[in-house]
């Protein structure tokens, strides 16, 4: 199963949120919008070959939607919502169109539903073996100097550019550059079908300043939430907004989100 920290409690009435980071994250990168929580019971996990989880290693993406089974099921977690940021929430939405029993819904932040055709695979797939590649020889704070001058991050400021390459360096290069490969967009299938016909209420937050995932929204059978002054990673650029959004989901009754 994927480690986790301690599990929050919360009303025995509500359903569990579980919080799903991204690549070269952790559980600590969801707990300052999840504090404003309380009331639901929470679990922050540690995704394969990453924070305690490092150890932990999968070959595709079936094999990470079982493990997540297997953590619900050790912690007797029976109705949850997934919440989930970039490869959190690409996890999110494979495990979604597994129509696994007790999901409640998906709130999903910057992450993509899976590419449309082979030559997109084939260039996604060469790119993710190179920055494997380098995340297994190279020292970690080389490879996130360049990795956060993707066009995703172009709105990053210099101070939050250093800061995250700080953050993610303390990360093992080698099981980061396993998991890439293991869960690369390459390997995801398209899932805008799957989502379309999944019975799980369906949110899709993005960054006003993340023009790449405000397009890709729109292609998507989702309700969306732009949060103002964020960019890829809008959770950390702006909680507090997130967090009220989230609070404006969670209230909605199921019934009415079906």
């Amino acid at each position: 199963m994927i480690l986790a920290g301690e599990p929050q409690a919360g009303s025995a009435e509500q359903p569990w949120l579980v919080f799903l980071h991204g690549f070269s994250g952790d559980r600590r990168e969801w707990q300052q919008v999840g504090e404003g929580f309380d009331a639901w019971p929470r679990l922050y996990l540690d995704l394969p070959g990453h924070g305690d989880s490092a150890h932990i290693a999968v070959n595709d993406f079936p094999a990470v939607s079982a493990l997540l089974n297997a953590t619900l099921v050790s912690y007797n977690i029976l109705r949850y919502w997934l919440v989930g940021y970039s490869l959190g929430g690409r996890i999110a939405l494979y495990h979604a169109c597994q129509h696994p029993n007790g999901l409640q819904g998906l709130i999903v932040e910057g992450a993509h539903p899976g590419l449309g055709d082979e030559q997109q695979r084939a260039s996604r797939r060469a790119s993710d073996t190179r920055w494997a590649a380098r995340f297994r020889h190279e020292p970690l704070e080389a490879v996130f100097a360049d990795w956060y001058q993707q066009p995703v991050f172009a709105h990053l400021t210099d101070e939050q550019r250093q800061l995250l390459i700080a953050l993610r360096s303390r990360n093992n290069g080698a099981t980061l550059a396993a998991m890439l490969q293991a869960t690369s967009l390459a390997a995801q299938p398209d899932l805008r079908p799957a989502l379309a016909a999944c019975a799980a209420p369906f949110y899709f937050i993005y960054g006003e300043r993340d023009d790449k995932f405000r397009r890709i929204a729109s292609e998507l059978a989702a309700i969306c939430h732009e949060i103002p002054y964020a960019g890829h990673n809008a959770h950390r650029e702006n909680p507090r907004v997130v967090a009220e959004r989230m609070t404006q989901i969670l209230r909605l009754p199921i019934k009415d989100t079906l």
